[in-house]
């Protein structure tokens, strides 16, 4: 249990609203949005076309999205599938060497956009237009750079000086741009405003679809005008488990938000808060060794594939793969087809003062995407075509129209049918790893969200497990060093092969909102990169 708080930031509350996100810029808008009277959904759209132009490294009109949405008094909860296919163009036989990682042969249709308009014409309340208000003004007028932003541009300096808009853009002609030296993207200020005039069909079916297509022409893409025309969102329904009497909604295929629930289900079966930590980070650590095996299996869309939800999420499958672990020696448990990525992703959460939520993600797959700008739209493109298996057996094999296997999901918690909160983080197959530790340690260890998020980590990595083309992995346990001496001699001998880190910065960007049952807001944020929590 934590009966004392160990965090360093506080804990921020109120009892009207709450928005964790990955800058503090988004935060804002978010919050000026709930107080100029947007609900959960409108901040949500403010936040993510903020976060597009604040955080470009992660996210953006380019990229994709999930969109998990709650609407207070409706006891059933809605998914908006903001990701788009693979181009028409993109078969197989167009891949002799194996997919493109980078550049414009690595670029995907966009959905994040599609998937945020779709979401604000169903629930919002605020127009259109006042919503990217700021983000056309962090665009315009520039940006501050921070410590993690010159990080991320000096260690993908090489992908971002190869496009001539993104170098320009992005890249100072020193080494390094300033710390508080101004980004400014003048281009894509002005394709925000097209966007805020005409709203998302521009984008998609037209004259900016147009421009955006002939800039991924001239550079070298798949993606043709008529693959932004055939991109349209998908309403979904969530999936969910029960666990320890809460209920735990995910973001269904084409995410993988199933391997979470199921990891929950078989570290169901043990007492958690009963183990001390070596024990309790081995379990978890097994458990998803386990459900990995079962992504690979079958993490697909579930338009061309079947992805046996029900059964995976099974009694039995969590009992069975519960009485596999032993409690004395780490499995080796390598993933058969090969699949390691360092994604770069960005999330955001929301509460209104109704109980109004969103859980959002959001990316461009790798640091700065593709490194790719589409002409002179100033839009950053994705380089989510790296995630596509070729092997013509695996689910997530290549296929025209197809969409990929995303490692984005976007949790919800519930108790008694009502919202207890929502978390989420970016980092690619270390997502619902990071999920699953922050969860268990709320939902079994009684920590406040701010106190979970901050706990030291891990992640682990099979081999054939990673995201990225040529999907690799180490078969490494990764963990921060100051989860102590104790915890990792009594890891190694169980048989774990530890990589002693420092904090993590991509896996670890956690925001959360819990909502107390007096209606106050706890909202955290995680210190280990740019995220800030906010509430009044």
């Amino acid at each position: 249990m934590y009966p004392t708080p160990r965090s360093h930031r506080p804990l921020i509350m109120g009892r009207n609203g709450a928005v964790g996100a990955n800058h503090p810029l988004a935060t804002q808008a978010g919050l000026d949005t709930l107080r100029a009277g947007g609900n959960a959904v409108d901040a949500a759209v403010a936040i993510s076309l903020t976060l597009g132009v604040v955080e470009p490294m992660m996210s953006g009109l380019g990229g994709d999205g999930f969109y998990q949405v709650h609407i207070a008094g409706q006891p059933k909860g809605l998914v908006y599938n903001g990701t788009g296919p693979a181009p028409i163009a993109a078969t197989p036989e167009a891949f002799p060497q194996g997919m493109s990682v980078h550049g414009p042969r690595s670029v995907s249709v966009p959905g994040s956009l599609a998937g945020i308009a779709a979401m604000h014409a169903a629930h919002g309340r605020l127009p259109w237009a006042k919503l990217a208000e700021p983000a056309i003004e962090h665009a315009r007028y520039g940006f501050a750079a921070t410590h993690a932003y010159r990080m991320f541009s000096t260690d993908n300096r090489p992908q971002l000086a190869a496009d001539p808009r993104s170098r320009m853009v992005f890249l100072a002609e020193a080494e390094t741009r300033p710390l508080a030296g101004l980004v400014v993207q003048p281009d894509l200020a002005n394709t925000l405003e097209a966007i805020a005039a005409d709203g998302a069909e521009t984008f998609y079916r037209g004259r900016l679809a147009q421009r955006l297509a002939a800039g991924l022409a001239e550079a070298g893409s798949l993606v043709a005008e008529a693959d932004l025309a055939a991109c349209e969102a998908e309403v979904q329904a969530p999936i969910a488990i029960q666990y320890r009497g809460y209920e735990v909604r995910q973001t269904p295929p084409n995410s993988t938000g199933f391997v979470m629930l199921e990891m929950l289900r078989i570290v169901e079966q043990f007492d958690l808060a009963g183990m001390d930590p070596a024990q309790r980070v081995h379990v978890l650590v097994e458990a998803k060794k386990r459900a990995f095996l079962d992504r690979e299996r079958y993490g697909a869309d579930p338009r061309f594939e079947t992805v046996p939800i029900e059964h995976l999420l099974s009694d039995a499958v969590a009992h069975a793969h519960a009485a596999a672990i032993s409690m004395d020696h780490a499995a080796d448990l390598p993933l058969k087809i090969p699949e390691k990525a360092e994604g770069d992703t960005t999330y955001f959460c929301v509460i209104d003062a109704e109980g109004n939520a969103v859980s959002g993600i959001q990316s461009i797959n790798s640091s700065f995407g593709s490194g790719v700008t589409a002409g002179d739209t100033g839009v950053l493109m994705n380089n989510r075509m790296a995630y596509w298996h070729l092997d013509p057996a695996h689910p997530n094999r290549l296929q025209p129209g197809k969409r990929v296997r995303h490692t984005m999901n976007a949790p919800m918690v519930f108790q008694d049918g009502k919202l207890w909160g929502v978390l989420g983080t970016p980092g690619a197959d270390n997502q619902v790893q990071v999920n699953l530790q922050v969860l268990t340690a709320m939902l079994d260890l009684g920590a406040d969200p701010q106190t979970a998020i901050e706990r030291p980590r891990w992640t682990s990595s099979q081999p054939g497990q990673g995201a990225n083309w040529p999907h690799a992995g180490d078969g490494v346990l990764t963990i921060e060093n100051d989860i102590g001496d104790e915890v990792l001699a009594g890891l190694e001998a169980r048989g774990h092969v530890l990589n002693r880190v420092a904090h993590m910065g991509g896996p670890c960007s956690m925001q959360a909102i819990r909502l107390m049952p007096n209606g106050v807001r706890m909202a955290a944020s995680d210190t280990r990169r740019d995220g800030w929590a906010g509430a009044y």
